[in-house]
């Protein structure tokens, strides 16, 4: 085998290990399964069992430590905006609510997430829930929408980009679409895609965006359980 055909064979395993985690995520959360929280079970534990398989993350440095804070810190704001469209805060000013929910919010907005709560599945299932958020997707979600999606649109050779040469016009499209994977709130999506691109950008550090978005979702899913607030689950 010259070269050349290692070259685009090593390519072609890379892009499978960041895409297949993703794709069996996608895969079984279509399946038709009556019982939501043993749905999602088997959903974060095939998909961690594939993650953990690939190993996407063997393309890329270890964290710099320096930049673990600038992730967290990232991952509170964007957590932060999550929380902030539905509080009780914005409900005082009900104009704003109304508008935000009339535009912003596809459908009802309310999904799956009550079936979610400790009093109806128990706490193993919540904190499956938790941790399949926060440990699983995110991380999957990463190494596919920015790891491999981002610069893919940037360049067809994916591992050779720079990801702090990476235009603005891609960070854009790659953050609309990562918006509209959300579903009914596909603003707030749109804004973590932009926060999450941004820093990759910025810092050229995956593991920082994967840091990024562990905090937030697990952020989240603590407000859910705290709060009963089962509409972002």
């Amino acid at each position: 085998m010259n070269t050349a055909d290692a070259a685009i064979r090593e390519t072609g395993a890379a892009v499978a290990r960041h895409l297949i985690p993703f794709v069996v995520w996608i895969g079984i959360m279509s399946l038709p399964m009556r019982d939501v929280a043993l749905h999602y079970t088997l959903q974060t534990s095939v998909s961690l069992l594939v993650l953990l398989v690939l190993k996407p993350w063997r393309y890329y440095a270890a964290l710099k430590i320096r930049l673990l804070p600038l992730g967290v810190l990232v991952g509170v704001g964007v957590a932060a905006i999550w929380i902030f469209s539905e509080t009780l805060c914005i409900h005082q000013f009900s104009n704003i609510h109304r508008f935000y929910v009339h535009y912003f919010i596809w459908g009802k907005g309310q999904g799956n997430g009550p079936l979610y709560a400790p009093e109806q599945c128990g706490w193993t299932f919540s904190l499956i829930r938790l941790a399949g958020s926060a440990l699983v997707i995110a991380v999957i979600e990463e190494f596919f929408w920015r790891g491999f999606f981002m610069r893919m649109l940037a360049k067809g050779d994916f591992l050779s980009v720079d990801p702090r040469k990476i235009g603005w016009g891609v960070i854009s499209v790659v953050a609309l679409v990562f918006g509209f994977e959300h579903g009914d709130r596909w603003l707030v999506g749109l804004m973590a895609g932009l926060a999450y691109g941004l820093l990759y950008r910025l810092k050229g550090d995956l593991a920082a965006v994967v840091v990024a978005h562990v905090t937030t979702n697990y952020l989240l899913g603590l407000y859910v359980l705290a709060n009963g607030a089962y509409q972002f689950w």
